[in-house]
């Protein structure tokens, strides 16, 4: 999330003794990620360069500093103790890199700080206010614009066009223009007809809910993105059986209220959509939905870090060992 906005400073001296070491920040982006994926190939897709520009980038560090940094084996590369020392202290390098550039351009710009942040009434609206206060207050002088959009379509269109430099949207995204970090987990509910038998119960399973087509708003950023808030498969590897397509929330609402089918979602929806016509029952057996922070190679990187921080202050989350942000 910091390759783009540090490279603005693509050359940091920095002295060693006697001896000032030109460090190149781009070659340090690309030891990082190989110091992440401990994997050429991978590495290599991941930064958009071919194998042999990224092992010519990471030799030409080695010989700028003066160390080996990583050796290759059979199933990949391990770095050395001189590697693990230098990926400790180049991502705090680089963030600090990125951080001064985004300050440079932003006074150049005559925008010092200002955070535009894309939210939908209904799911994130309210939250997205706190988190603006918190922005505000941990960084003097930020300015943090909310856009209230809809859908998250809409959402990563303002992404996309740069209007906005984040969104909060529910994962999984199936889109690999967008980067993401979670900061909730929110479990997920069903919309029921008021006269459905499955109203009566305090909760239900997708077991229950096995032979209930599921209404597909038009909000979907892929068919990954479609099949998580379905629940497609099911448990046992059955097909979620899909109800009728609407364009709207609304819609999806007033279909479930008709007893056209029910709909899924994560559990925060059923406390900001009216309950006048349709019932929220917990689903216990779904799998979570993570909200996150989304955003784009041209957004403030810098600012985004910080925004991750304090989100996840607010919301206690912590991110499981084995996964990555």
């Amino acid at each position: 999330m910091w390759m783009n906005s540090a490279r603005a400073a693509a050359d940091s001296p920095l002295a060693y003794g006697d001896r000032v070491i030109a460090l190149d920040i781009r070659q340090l982006q690309s030891f990082l990620v190989v110091a992440e994926e401990l994997n050429i190939t991978r590495a290599s897709a991941r930064l958009h360069l071919t194998q042999q520009t990224l092992s010519a980038q990471i030799q030409q560090l080695e010989r700028a500093i003066g160390v080996t940094l990583l050796v290759r084996t059979s199933r990949g590369v391990l770095l050395t103790p001189a590697g693990v020392e230098l990926e400790r202290g180049g991502r705090e390098l680089v963030a600090d890199a990125g951080e001064l550039a985004e300050r440079v351009r932003a006074t150049e710009s005559g925008r010092l700080g200002r955070l535009r942040v894309a939210c939908c009434p209904y799911a994130t609206a309210l939250f997205a206010t706190e988190v603006a206060d918190a922005m505000e207050a941990a960084v003097p002088g930020l300015e943090v614009e909310l856009v209230t959009v809809h859908t998250p379509p809409q959402e990563r269109a303002l992404l996309l066009s740069g209007e906005c430099d984040a969104a909060f949207m529910w994962t999984p995204l199936g889109d690999p223009v967008l980067h993401h970090a979670a900061i909730r987990t929110d479990h997920r509910a069903v919309a029921l007809s008021p006269k459905h038998a499955l109203a009566q119960q305090d909760s239900v399973t997708l077991t229950d809910l096995a032979a209930e087509p599921v209404i597909r708003p038009d909000i979907f950023l892929s068919e990954e993105n479609l099949c998580h808030w379905i629940a497609d498969p099911r448990p046992d590897g059955s097909p979620a059986l899909r109800g009728p397509a609407v364009t709207a929330l609304e819609d999806a609402l007033l279909m479930v209220a008709r007893g056209k089918g029910v709909w899924l979602a994560p559990e925060p929806l059923s406390r900001w959509i009216p309950l006048t016509s349709v019932v929220w029952r917990p689903v216990t057996d779904a799998p979570p939905s993570e909200l996150a922070v989304v955003w784009t190679d041209t957004a403030p990187h810098a600012l985004i870090a910080r925004m991750i921080a304090e989100v996840r202050l607010i919301t206690g989350y912590t991110r499981p060992a084995a996964t990555a942000a």
